[in-house]
């Protein structure tokens, strides 16, 4: 059974872009520190996607 992350399922930019939306709406426009580190982690995965979709 694998588990790295390249193969994993990547789900589709837009998917993970709405998730983006929704952080930083919840978080008034400011991200606490724990926000930060979930907002980068979406930011890598959206862009992964994005190289996918290419």
């Amino acid at each position: 059974m694998a588990t790295t992350s390249e193969s994993a399922t990547v789900r589709p930019a837009a998917d993970v872009n709405e998730q983006i939306r929704a952080l930083w709406l919840r978080a008034g426009g400011r991200l606490s520190a724990e926000e930060r580190v979930e907002y980068e982690a979406l930011v890598v995965e959206w862009a992964a996607a994005m190289r996918g979709a290419a």
